[in-house]
């Protein structure tokens, strides 16, 4: 029997990393994957399960209403060892930051099942931001007998923190292998502009003059972390209005994140407005087709900062510090805060001054060439003893 591995996934972030992942698994044809949903995300996670064409082989939908962090990780350290007694595979592997990341490694540990972790040894330094991942990826870390590094940096986070060189392995990460992915796509299947339009609710007139045309310019804004909420969110409200009041020929368009302290302050400050337009959260499929016809993105997201880089679209990132610090050193993404003035002040400078708009667009990207997943696809079958199927 072929090793079974077990990819789990919580949250709609981790679905997109993970996808590449999970095929290049199945395409080995070396192991049996098990792929486990925890439901972090449940409706987000759907979405994006949908639009990347798989579907988990196992849903232990943990989540429940206004649940606590400190619940939803008792939750699915339960659930999780259920699910790896019952299943019983030969590695676990997780992504990135999350509760359930944390939690599916404690599991596995416990079971004496050996961990690979993805997107490993990310660090911003400060324990509160962001919050709670970068504690979530600090004790995922010693958990794990697989380190797989997006960057060489990466691998010197964790051996300052005591993680043996050996056991770490540099692969790239695997968000432009998704996105390179979910190009394609969308080049051999196009979406559908008038379904397209219908199924995110955009009004006509915005949808014509800002992402069916070259009439106008677009910017794409995402916001969700904890440690935005409140005053956070209200400053990028603030700044939102502002650059609108500034530039007539300007739009936004922002899928608003469904946690009720996000949704229920963009919509009472943000919902009146012709040139903003306010979406449900968009599926992977339609948010890359957002990205492509962007002028550029604001975001306090993490794989954000890798797939603007490749659709060459100019990044202000709306957090203090970041876990993605080549994304500042190239040039292609700002760092910009929570402050309105900042906001605003960085963006007027986009949309003003063109040579610093071409020379963010044209920043490399230092995340890889989207052939992450098949690394670590080989890694595994190397250390496992599985390079003949």
């Amino acid at each position: 029997m072929p090793p079974r591995i077990a990819v789990v996934v919580g949250t709609r972030p981790e679905v997109i990393k993970m996808a590449p992942v999970y095929r290049a698994l199945v395409d080995s044809g070396r192991f049996e994957p098990l792929l486990v949903s925890t439901g972090q995300h449940r409706e987000m996670s759907k979405q994006a399960f949908e639009a990347l064409e798989i579907e988990p082989n196992v849903e232990l939908d943990l989540m429940t209403h206004a649940q606590s962090l400190g619940d939803f990780s008792a939750r699915s350290i339960a659930g999780l060892t259920r699910c790896f007694e019952q299943n019983k595979p030969d590695v676990v592997l997780v992504h990135g930051d999350t509760t359930t990341t944390f939690a599916a490694s404690l599991a596995a540990f416990y079971l004496r099942i050996k961990v690979g972790h993805v997107e490993a040894g990310m660090r911003t330094g400060d324990v509160h931001s962001p919050w709670p991942e970068e504690i979530n990826r600090r004790l995922t870390a010693p958990l794990c007998h697989w380190h797989f590094v997006p960057m060489v940096r990466n691998q010197q986070n964790l051996e300052k923190e005591g993680i043996p060189a050996d056991r770490c392995f540099l692969t790239g990460n695997t968000v432009i292998d998704a996105l390179l992915w979910m190009r394609e796509n969308l080049s051999t299947k196009p979406s559908d502009p008038l379904q397209t339009r219908e199924r995110l609710n955009i009004p006509e007139a915005f949808f014509d003059q800002f992402l069916n045309s070259t009439n106008g310019r677009m910017l794409l804004v995402t916001g969700h972390r904890r440690e935005s909420h409140g005053e956070g969110i209200e400053n990028l409200c603030s700044a939102i209005l502002e650059l609108i009041h500034r530039f007539p020929d300007l739009g936004v368009l922002y899928p608003v994140h469904l946690n009720p302290s996000v949704k229920d302050a963009v919509q009472s400050r943000l919902s009146n407005h012709d040139r903003i337009a306010l979406t449900a959260p968009m599926d992977y499929r339609d948010f890359v087709w957002a990205m492509e016809r962007s002028f550029a993105i604001v975001s306090d997201s993490g794989g954000i900062q890798g797939e603007a880089m490749s659709l060459h679209k100019p990044l202000l990132v709306t957090r203090t510090i970041t876990e993605y610090p080549e994304a500042l050193e190239s040039g292609g993404c700002l760092l910009v805060g929570t402050q309105t003035s900042r906001i605003v002040d960085a963006a007027t400078g986009l949309l003003t001054n063109p040579d610093e708009y071409i020379q963010r667009c044209q920043a490399r990207n230092p995340y890889g060439d989207g052939h992450a997943a098949a690394k670590i696809v080989a890694i595994l079958s190397s250390e496992m003893g599985c390079l003949s199927q």
